[in-house]
């Protein structure tokens, strides 16, 4: 049974882990709304874009634009968005088993090549034997505009150099606080699917001229498409955080809780105990007397 002073002591650093779990999630629901806010309000733009570029598609043609080529998939890419650290549940760890297991099917049937966002990818493919482009592992919370851009402009290169024939990506997108969504969806090629809505519509008077405008239009999709499951991950990860550090604090005071009471019941009995005992000199002197 332990003592006193080991149950002072745990109580004291459960405490102390308490405070820490209660100091992070309150620096990440700062994060959250800030990344939350700009999520919202760039969605209708970003959840706008593939129905709008697939009618343009449509009235264009796939041998308008090389982005637009659909090809046998025999060289695929898949870009993986993780955090770099821990302490947010289950978040990336659902993360990467989805998309293990779809790399696996893909990986069947065509050459799979990587690329890398996150530590926490970084680590789990690195057991694995799929060559990795590129890998960040640092920071990635700060990786600016620019920085996507470029991951971006090389996928259009490999793309259009036939260097690769599709690529995927796979990211939590922010669905709520309680769960994000596992997404994995085609970043190229740029294709139209049946039935998409307004395909049916008469073509457009294009004005500039239709190769200079999508020339300047759909690579600057794939870029924003890229932007757009970037900052979904990132209001995600801060969201998963916040809730496993609010559960990790509540774990936390039910702890204490269990341990003052295991303590005050060793207390308790400890007492009794010498009362006990004085109570039998007590009585053990009360005979002698007699």
């Amino acid at each position: 049974m332990p003592t006193l002073i080991d149950l002072r002591r745990r109580i004291r650093s459960v405490k102390n882990t308490q405070q820490i779990t209660k100091a992070m999630k309150t620096v990440s629901t700062a994060k959250f709304k800030k990344a939350q806010r700009f999520v919202i309000e760039g969605r209708p733009s970003w959840h706008g874009s593939p129905d709008f570029l697939a009618r343009i598609s449509r009235w264009a043609g796939s041998n308008t634009h090389p982005l637009f080529a659909g090809r046998t998939e025999k060289r695929v890419r898949v870009i993986v968005f993780t955090s770099d650290k821990g302490l947010c549940g289950a978040f990336n760890s659902n993360l990467l088993t989805r998309a293990s297991d779809f790399i696996w099917t893909k990986a069947k049937q065509t050459e799979v090549r990587l690329t890398l966002v996150g530590k926490k990818a970084v680590g789990f493919f690195r057991r694995t034997l799929y060559p990795v482009d590129a890998a960040y592992a640092e920071r990635v919370e700060r990786m600016s505009d620019e920085d996507l851009r470029s991951i971006a402009r090389e996928q259009i290169r490999a793309f259009t150099l036939q260097e690769t024939d599709a690529v995927y990506i796979a990211y939590n997108e922010f669905k709520s606080v309680l769960a994000p969504r596992i997404t994995i969806t085609k970043l190229l090629p740029v294709a139209a699917e049946e039935g998409s809505p307004g395909t049916e519509a008469p073509p457009p008077e294009w004005e500039p001229a239709e190769a200079a405008l999508l020339e300047a239009l759909v690579p600057r999709y794939v870029e924003d498409q890229l932007l757009h499951a970037y900052h979904e991950a990132q209001a995600a990860e801060q969201a998963a955080r916040m809730m496993a550090m609010d559960n990790a604090s509540k774990n936390a005071e039910d702890l204490v809780a269990a341990l003052v009471l295991v303590l005050n019941k060793i207390r308790q009995a400890g007492i009794t105990k010498e009362l006990l005992e004085i109570m039998t000199a007590v009585e053990a002197l009360k005979s002698e007397r007699e």
